[in-house]
């Protein structure tokens, strides 16, 4: 199989550094962004010829445009498309300020958002492709303390599954990923945490905070296998439309499912209720 090209947003560290690391271990040529190149130097001396790296701030339509347009002019086709940059968001839903419920909106939804309709006219020209969108077993379970963060999850999934119909005809796949905790950068680095309100101590709103500390207990998820997994799913046809990495986060997401779909299907009578009567 000839070597593919992925565009990859986010690949300073966690799941965006771990795939590119292994795809081009494997000969594969990667489009990695990032805002500060300082930290994928060590890539970019050692595979010249097979990575590149692109500044960009997801949170600007417009640069995202730029550098989907420019990838796709400069090396002809690009094989899949992963959006992955995004961040945590941790705090009570009233102790986000505006600018944090903004940021993390135009961070972690409305970039992924604009990523993926740039890379779509260019993937329709070429015949097909892949797109890989990184959510979070968080796009279907929520838990206290991480409203926003869920918001822009469960937003990105409607978007991706709805995009995945739309596309299929031209050849395009979609992926939505779903890892469970992993012992990434992500958990114990980059995550943001709100200033806290001494009322929500001791309340399911902060348990966050043991979750967040590594003396509570390491992550289960191998951030390594989750990005070998995520690689090997681009070969599967079709595109599966989720993918669930770890134990702990597939237990959790269909425990949900099973008491959400046994809720609907207890007000089977009440939705019936409401609709006109036969013949009328």
């Amino acid at each position: 199989m000839n070597p593919r090209t992925w565009l990859i947003t986010g690949v300073s560290s966690g799941f965006g550094r771990e795939l590119t690391g292994q795809l081009l271990e494997r000969g594969e040529r990667v489009i990695g962004t990032v805002r500060d190149t300082s930290k994928i130097a060590d890539l970019v001396k050692q595979y010249p010829e097979t990575f590149r790296a692109e500044v960009l701030d997801v949170t600007d339509a417009a640069a995202v445009r730029q550098v989907v347009d420019r990838a796709f002019a400069e090396l002809g086709r690009i094989d899949v498309v992963v959006s992955n940059a995004g961040y945590g968001l941790f705090g009570a839903a009233e102790e986000l300020s505006d600018e944090q419920v903004d940021h993390i909106i135009a961070t972690n939804l409305t970039g992924s958002i604009q990523l993926i309709r740039s890379a779509l006219p260019h993937l329709r020209a070429q015949g097909g492709g892949r797109i890989v969108q990184i959510s979070s077993y968080g796009g279907q379970v929520a838990f206290p303390g991480n409203s926003l963060y869920h918001a822009t999850k469960w937003g990105i999934e409607g978007f991706a599954e709805s995009v995945a119909a739309e596309v299929a005809p031209f050849g395009i796949g979609v992926t939505i990923v779903e890892p469970g905790g992993a012992r990434t950068e992500f958990r114990y680095g980059s995550a943001r945490v709100a200033d806290l309100m001494p009322v929500y101590d001791d309340t399911p709103a902060h348990a966050f905070l043991k979750m967040l500390d590594p003396a509570g207990g390491l992550a289960p998820g191998d951030p390594a296998r989750m990005a070998a997994r995520i690689i090997d799913s681009v070969a599967t046809e079709p595109a599966p439309l989720r993918l669930v990495l770890g134990s702990q986060a597939l237990e959790s997401t269909l425990a949900v499912l099973r008491k959400r779909v046994a809720d609907f299907e207890g007000q089977t009578e009440l939705a019936a209720s409401t609709d006109f009567p036969p013949g009328e």
